[in-house]
């Protein structure tokens, strides 16, 4: 699995020294896509994440802010995790799955219902991550994890989804 994971840091990067910017997408069943942020890596596998401001709207949901993308049905806002997390992809994905962590809500609904979490499963293909959507109750992140755990969630907090059933059922960064 460290192969891969070093394999998929030397394709990101490539030849550039410093870091090599890569474009996140949210992808909706029919391949229409949505700029929501870049991802910068460095040669070392740490990166930085931006979010695409002007992809989102703000939302004052369930008492707190929330960026979300709007959609004909669905809105899909942006959850920051509020945690520490390292922000290396050198060993796996999984900071960076973090990092891309959503709640959906019905277009029509005033407040959000965090039962209604969104998580990308990344993994690479040639050079490419592509996220396929997990369901997640988003309760599970309301208490910061215990000391020295970076990563609360385990594979049992996720659960398959029917990508039919979702506006944007996959993340593409390229």
């Amino acid at each position: 699995m460290r192969v891969i994971v070093l394999a998929l840091v030397a394709s990101l990067v490539g030849s550039v020294a410093m870091a090599d910017t890569r474009i996140v997408y949210a992808e909706d069943g029919q391949g229409d896509r949505i700029a929501i942020a870049t991802v910068d890596v460095t040669d070392a596998g740490t990166y930085r994440i931006t979010m695409n401001g002007d992809a989102f709207t703000d939302h004052f949901l369930s008492m707190r802010p929330f960026k979300c993308l709007e959609g004909p049905g669905k809105h899909w806002c942006h959850v920051p995790y509020p945690y520490d997390i390292n922000r290396d992809i050198s060993a796996d994905l999984t900071d960076l799955e973090y990092d891309l962590m959503f709640v959906w809500k019905d277009a029509t609904d005033y407040g959000i219902n965090m039962w209604n979490g969104v998580y990308y499963r990344l993994s690479e293909d040639d050079g490419i991550l592509t996220g396929e959507l997990l369901e997640m109750d988003m309760d599970l992140l309301s208490a910061p994890p215990p000391q020295g755990e970076l990563r609360p969630l385990r594979p049992q907090d996720l659960h398959e989804s029917d990508p039919a059933s979702h506006w944007l059922p996959r993340i593409v960064i390229e």
